[in-house]
């Protein structure tokens, strides 16, 4: 069994700590998994201390990269399952722990029509490659995002509940250490199936400003549709999703 952990760092009990990543990939290597990939995910994605990092896995960490927190998800070989470790809400969620949709300057994000966070952007990206999500981890709010998006089936793991924006109770980290190892396993042995989109995918952007509208519209194939709205639309996700890296990036010159 190959597994694909991605790590962010919002959805993470209390601080960051390089043991959360570890118990991921001892419930994987508990479930019997052969390989194991851990791509840090969180902002300049320079985060994970690989000193600190289970000897069984490889870390993937820095930026630029062109699949962001998905890089690697094609690697040869491929992967029987992804796990979202850390991960956090969609943008305009209530009481979820910072939520933001790759950045603040991202107002919303739709799939063919279906608003999606971070979790829906890179779940389909798993699904061009076959890769199911087999479980999602961080606070309330996410858990019921991956349920509503990828069905009753994927395990979900609630190690705080949002109060606010900037507020939570939380587990204490050795807590949300011990859930995620116990809960890794049980959703290995499960089947899950890819998360995949009908094609064409039409992606759509609503920017905080149109001064990001203006300049995200510069990609080739983008097409402004409102005011502060950019969408693109292709039959291969994978091309989809290399336009929203390029819509983001454009809006951040503004």
């Amino acid at each position: 069994m190959r597994v694909y952990i991605s790590v962010d760092m919002e959805g993470i009990a209390g601080v960051v700590h390089e043991s959360q990543t570890d118990a991921a990939v001892e419930g994987a290597l508990a479930a019997g998994a052969t390989k194991v990939l851990v791509n840090d995910s969180h902002w300049f994605m320079r985060n994970l201390l690989a000193e600190e990092l289970h000897q069984a896995a490889e870390l993937v960490s820095g930026d630029p990269k062109p699949r962001s927190m998905m890089q690697e998800i094609d690697q040869r070989g491929g992967f029987d399952a992804a796990l979202f470790i850390g991960y956090h809400a969609r943008a305009g969620t209530r009481n979820a722990i910072l939520d933001h949709t790759y950045a603040d300057r991202i107002h919303d994000v739709r799939l063919n029509a279906k608003a999606v966070g971070e979790l829906g952007l890179n779940a389909a990206l798993a699904g061009v490659y076959a890769v199911p999500v087999a479980l999602v981890s961080g606070d309330a709010a996410v858990a019921a995002e991956a349920k509503d998006l990828l069905g009753d089936g994927v395990a979900t793991v609630i190690v705080k509940e949002g109060v606010s924006r900037h507020a939570a109770k939380s587990v204490a980290p050795a807590v949300a250490c011990r859930m995620i190892r116990e809960a890794v396993p049980r959703a290995l042995e499960r089947k899950h199936t890819p998360f995949a989109l009908r094609a064409p995918v039409t992606l759509e952007v609503d920017f905080a400003m149109t001064i990001h509208a203006d300049m995200a519209e510069l990609c080739p194939g983008a097409l402004r549709t409102t005011g502060r709205t950019v969408a693109f639309t292709h039959e291969d996700y994978s091309e989809v999703f290399r336009a929203w890296r390029t819509l983001l990036n454009l809006s951040a010159m503004a």
